[in-house]
């Protein structure tokens, strides 16, 4: 064998474990049911009447993500809370959803089996841009931070501080 032959030669196979590396190490959230989450129903009906802003903050992306855009709590007119992704609401969703939580803070502290009182689960991201999740009851006051979670990938993709 000459010497070309074999540079080409280790120069696919360098090519090959690169690219199979690289795809482990791609960030993806699939549809896979995250490991901090219970069973819940997700009520994502609109506010009916005005809705009527308590707080609100703006997400910050992490972990590569293009998680952006405006959060809301607040009320509408018949006294239901919500949690509300503004119209400019972006996040990574190529390859399955992520899911929305208030936290107490930025940081998602996952404790399965057990729970954890400092995050509630708040509904599935199903695509970018505008979104309400109705709540069951008012907004927590000590959960002031929201989080876009990926349990799949087991990272955050944004969080946010509601003020």
């Amino acid at each position: 064998m000459n010497n070309k032959f074999k540079i080409k030669i280790m120069k696919r196979i360098f090519i090959a474990v690169f690219a199979l590396a690289l795809t482990f190490t791609t960030v993806s959230c699939s549809n896979d049911s995250d490991p901090a989450a219970t069973t819940v129903t997700v009520d994502s009906a609109a506010p009916i009447g005005a809705f009527t802003v308590s707080k609100s903050g703006t997400l910050t992306a992490q972990n590569g993500t293009p998680t952006t855009g405006k959060i809301e709590t607040g009320t509408d007119s018949q006294g239901n809370s919500f949690v509300h992704l503004g119209t400019d609401f972006k996040t990574e969703l190529g390859t399955g959803t992520a899911t929305v939580y208030l936290s107490k803070t930025a940081t998602f502290t996952s404790s399965p089996g057990t729970g954890n009182p400092d995050l509630k689960l708040v509904g599935i991201v199903t695509k970018n841009g505008e979104a309400y999740y109705k709540l069951s009851g008012a907004a927590p006051a000590d959960l002031p931070y929201v989080i876009i979670w990926c349990g799949t990938a087991g990272i955050p993709f944004g969080n946010g501080l509601l003020k």
